[in-house]
């Protein structure tokens, strides 16, 4: 699960516009059917089954108890923003602990399909998508080549000892971001 912020809450009009597809990545590439389930780390939740868009699965290309952080880009004045802020031309930026790297470079994940008319937008996080049925993949496919994923869709990725300072960074930057799995992270 993660967190996110945008300078306009989900509610804003127009509403983004829904995907054909939304996608799950997980370590395990056999499962055919998902269930609702509520999350460890948010137990008041009705039970779900959670996916996301495009844009936003650079931050689940890697190793799933891998802890990253993720800070993006939306228009032009939020690209300058992350130049200023960042040192960077990249209109995203993912990073993680450097303990992580073997595990990122060496690493596969695998990432369901499903139809997007199964699933609502989730208020709580942009990009993120929710069904409170049981859902059944379109299809799934092994990615192997993580670093290559992030290279490709010119993501910066960063690998760092521990992610505190860059997360504060990425607070205060006023920019979306989003966190997973920062309960793992070295504090």
């Amino acid at each position: 699960m993660s967190t996110t912020h945008d300078d306009e809450p989900p509610s804003a009009w127009p509403p983004p516009s829904v995907p054909d597809t939304v996608f799950h990545y997980s370590d395990d590439g056999n499962i055919s059917r998902f269930a609702p389930h509520v999350p460890q780390t948010n137990p008041s939740h009705p039970p779900a089954v959670w996916a996301m868009d495009e844009a936003h699965s650079p931050l689940y290309w890697f190793p799933q108890r891998c802890p990253r952080i993720s800070v993006w880009a939306n228009d032009e004045a939020q690209q300058a923003t992350m130049t200023e802020t960042f040192g960077t031309d990249a209109s995203r930026i993912c990073a993680a602990e450097s303990r992580w790297l073997d595990g990122v470079r060496h690493g596969q994940v695998y990432r369901y399909t499903f139809d997007a008319a199964q699933f609502a937008p989730w208020p709580e996080a942009h990009g993120q998508y929710i069904s409170e049925e049981v859902v059944h993949p379109r299809s799934v496919e092994a990615l192997d080549d993580l670093l290559m994923l992030h290279a490709a869709a010119e993501v910066e990725l960063r690998f760092t000892p521990t992610l505190g300072t860059l997360m504060n960074q990425m607070l205060a930057s006023g920019l979306p971001f989003g966190f997973v799995r920062i309960r793992d992270a070295r504090r």
